[in-house]
């Protein structure tokens, strides 16, 4: 099976939910003997990522502009053209905004196999006109892809709904039980002691509302010796992400930039609280990484974090910041160390033969 993926920003070490999802998924699938080929977006690969191949994954750089407006779509009409030339059995494109290149795919007899990773209009960073080619992307996702992946029940709703289709594939995101650290240097580096702060991990994008995050934790009258961190940047530099770095700096609060590997996995083994502000997901990986560290959770009670091994004391209403501040005074009261979460539908081994069985269903 020979498989070119469109839409992904890369692999590795690159920030962002559809890139962690494409790092755990597809050296899986060359493992399984798929011939897998990712197309690079080439304004986000750093000098020491120049690679051809990673864990049996081949990688190809294409042109994409480093404009969030235009970077996706040029990037993937490119890769269509490339792909073409490769003559692969599958195209798997990733997200909705390069799904306005699926009919240009099966314009040129390939076989689209998508995934919907959650309405990106909804993110507050979008103007009309983006949102409204997002949606157009979504739209050419669910008429003319040969099969379509969705991560949650909520999405395979949307499309059902909005657009009749119906025969979606149901594969979750998932997550890898960790090796927690046996270090401390790097929180210690930071100032910070195991288990006495909160965290919070995600792009530095509206949506991800860690400027109430800050402003819930500023009226907090008794933090018990806890300290706030966020771990994380933005891919694109904007108003929102220097208010942000601002606020927090006024705040007192640890910013880690984007991290990953020996550091993300000290900074999640020693946390004493996890917190997901967001008003927008798919189904979040950063959520699924913290509950496999055992880290108690508080996140927003969006649809998309309803994971059923959350309990009712986990959410708190999105946006509402009194509400948050309360949240969090109560679980600080009232903390739960090393809890336990049923993660067994986010097995990334059981979603790598899920995909092959969705490849193979688009090849028939």
């Amino acid at each position: 099976m020979k498989v070119v993926v469109i839409g992904t920003r890369g692999i590795p070490n690159i920030q962002g939910g559809v890139e962690t999802h494409c790092e755990e998924l597809y050296p899986r699938l060359a493992k399984m003997g798929c011939d897998i080929t990712i197309m690079r977006r080439s304004c986000y690969i750093a000098e020491n990522n120049k690679i051809n191949d990673y864990k049996g994954v081949h990688l190809k750089d294409v042109y994409a502009p480093h404009k969030k407006s235009l970077e996706a779509i040029v990037h993937s009409m490119l890769c269509v053209i490339k792909a073409r030339m490769l003559n692969p059995d599958v195209v798997h494109v990733h997200a909705i905004g390069p799904g306005l290149c699926i009919p240009f795919a099966r314009l040129l007899g390939l076989r689209v196999v998508s995934t919907n990773h959650g309405p990106d209009y909804d993110r507050k960073k979008w103007g009309k006109l983006a949102k409204s080619m997002l949606k157009l992307g979504e739209w050419c996702q669910a008429k003319f892809s040969n099969e379509v992946i969705v991560i949650s029940k909520v999405i395979a709703n949307i499309l059902e709904t909005n657009y009749g289709r119906a025969n979606t594939q149901l594969v979750f995101n998932g997550v890898t039980p960790p090796v927690k650290a046996t270090t401390q240097d790097y929180i210690n580096s930071l100032g910070l002691e195991p288990k006495k702060y909160v965290l919070g991990l995600g792009r530095f994008v509206e949506e991800k509302n860690f400027h109430q995050l800050i402003e819930a934790w500023n009226k907090l009258s008794d933090k018990h010796g806890f300290k706030l961190v966020i771990a994380g940047d933005a891919d694109h530099e904007d108003d929102y992400s220097r208010r942000l770095k601002q606020l927090a700096k006024e705040s007192g609060v640890v910013l880690t930039g984007f991290i990953k590997g020996e550091k993300l996995n000290e900074i999640l083994t020693h946390a004493g609280l996890f917190i997901l502000p967001s008003s927008h997901e798919g189904l979040p990986i950063s959520l699924l990484e913290a509950m496999s560290y055992n880290l108690d959770s508080l996140v927003s009670d969006i649809p998309a974090n309803k994971i059923p091994s959350l309990s009712e004391d986990d959410f708190f209403h999105c946006g509402d910041i009194d509400d948050l501040c309360l949240k969090i005074k109560q679980k600080l009261d009232n903390l739960k160390l090393g809890r336990e979460y049923d993660l067994s539908l986010y097995n990334w081994d059981n979603i790598a033969l899920q995909t092959l069985e969705v490849y193979n269903t688009a090849c028939k």
